[in-house]
């Protein structure tokens, strides 16, 4: 895994062996710090996707009146 930081912050965490251990084993990472900062990443990505699902439940998508698939692909055809 590649990944550049340009800004960083070293940090102290006081977490059980056995979280650890289960992070790295899941993110499959080399290093601790590698699997922490793609199980990071994943969650982060997690809220997200959760947070965008209640505003779409909330507010649902529509399709404008008149659309239909066939009028996408002549649209798309035309291009």
């Amino acid at each position: 895994m590649t990944y550049r930081m340009l800004n960083r912050m070293k940090v102290t965490a006081l977490i059980p062996d056995q979280v650890i251990n289960e992070v790295v084993r899941l993110a499959q990472g080399k290093t601790v710090t590698e699997s922490l900062f793609t199980a990071l990443k994943e969650w982060i990505a997690l809220k997200k996707l959760t947070k965008l699902n209640a505003s779409i439940k909330s507010a649902p998508l529509g399709f404008k009146k008149g659309f239909t698939a066939f009028g996408v692909r002549e649209k798309n055809r035309k291009r």
